[in-house]
């Protein structure tokens, strides 16, 4: 990542932090307090799936799922808007980068549970909407199809079956959810952009 960004403007500032483990949580935040005075925009972009049936699966999967996916999500958010309200910054944004599960049945039953967990994030996308619909903080989720990343190795694939899969599906790049993030931070104050579906031009 250092390399790639050598030369380019701005300053990226690594801190290794486990999302699943509240503390570390917290004192990330705590760090850029200190060094950075606080967050403006949050981007809730850490998510994994377990592939499983759901009557195969296990508590200890779920659980994972869940406190990646859901829990940590939340525990960020509420930190960050803390962190926007200590600071009187009214106008921050708050991302959660979700998935096209989120809004769909899978076809594929090994990732019910994963989706399941998107599901919960597009709730609580419109509940969040509604507690601050009295500031201008805004909050989107931007949910994509098929991303070509380290997701399919993550949930378990072989490096060779996860370049067969995303050869055999229409995919975009993490590029591409990049500049959506962008088009949405560009937005007018008065200019919401709630949810955006994001997936490819040729995707079934």
């Amino acid at each position: 990542m250092g390399n790639e960004l050598k030369g380019k403007p701005g300053t990226l500032i690594p801190i290794k932090c486990d999302l699943t483990k509240d503390d570390q949580v917290l004192s990330m935040f705590a760090q850029i307090k200190r060094d950075l005075g606080g967050v403006d925009v949050c981007v809730n972009n850490a998510g994994f799936a377990i592939p499983n049936d759901l009557l195969k699966g296990s508590p200890k999967e779920w659980r994972e799922m869940l406190d990646l996916n859901v829990v940590a999500l939340c525990l960020c958010t509420r930190e960050a808007v803390a962190s926007m309200r200590e600071r009187g910054v009214d106008d921050g944004h708050i991302f959660h980068i979700n998935s096209l599960g989120g809004h769909c049945v899978p076809n594929n039953a090994s990732f019910s549970f994963y989706c399941g967990t998107k599901h919960m994030v597009t709730m609580l996308t419109e509940a969040l909407r509604r507690e601050l619909k009295n500031s201008n903080i805004r909050i989107t989720s931007i949910s994509p199809g098929v991303v070509e990343t380290e997701f399919a190795i993550n949930a378990g694939f072989s490096e060779e079956m996860s370049k067969q899969f995303y050869s055999n599906m229409p995919s975009i790049q993490s590029d591409d959810v990049t500049d959506m993030l962008i088009h949405v931070l560009s937005a007018p104050p008065h200019v919401q952009v709630h949810e955006l579906i994001v997936i490819p031009t040729k995707a079934d």
